[in-house]
């Protein structure tokens, strides 16, 4: 991709792949992709600073949880829950990295405002999986998203691939990194420096 777009295509280059993606130290990172693409693995793996990830909130609440209990009846508290973290850690001015849940344009722009004015820019890394992949690395870890929920995603992850590779960054965001499975299993680091 070209530089000038500031978007990086790094699919189908794992051995290429930087093993660390840099920041600035005021910047924001959201990561995006279809449910079941690796969003959660990754950042589990390579986020060593502050993180937010609606996949840890889920699982604290379905562990106090009976496990009889469906998702579908407590996700509005999840959801809550996530936003509540998601604010408290925007207010302290410090980078964080997002797993933006449902990848709402709302939410980036949310993300956007915040990184401006904490003195930096939001950024975008983009999962860009197979849907075959996305419903396997669902069943591995044990859950599903129902197919409704899973249409929406790729429709909303679609329009922000097809942006991306026509060298148009979604609102608000400063740059973007297109990755792949292997790409991002390549990433070991997500760091914040300067």
């Amino acid at each position: 991709m070209a530089d000038r777009t500031r978007a990086w295509d790094l699919r189908d280059r794992a051995d290429h792949t930087p093993r660390t993606l840099c920041f600035g130290p005021r910047d924001l990172v959201v990561l995006s992709g279809l449910p079941g693409s690796g969003k959660s693995t990754l950042m589990r793996r390579a986020v060593t600073g502050r993180r937010v990830d609606s996949q840890d909130t889920r699982e604290r609440f379905a562990a106090r949880l009976p496990r009889c209990l469906p998702y579908a009846l407590y996700r509005p508290l999840v959801r809550a829950a996530h936003y509540l973290a998601l604010r408290r850690a925007l207010r302290t001015g410090q980078p964080v990295v997002v797993h933006d849940c449902g990848t709402q344009p709302w939410v980036r722009a949310w993300l956007a405002r915040s990184a401006r004015r904490a003195g930096g820019t939001l950024h975008l890394v983009l999962l860009d999986v197979p849907e075959q992949t996305a419903r396997a690395g669902q069943r591995q870890r044990g859950r599903g998203v129902s197919r409704y929920a899973f249409a929406r995603h790729r429709r909303t992850t679609a329009r922000l691939l097809g942006a991306v590779q026509r060298g148009e960054l979604p609102a608000g965001c400063d740059s973007a990194v297109l990755l792949d499975r292997p790409a991002a299993d390549a990433v070991q680091r997500i760091v914040f420096t300067g």
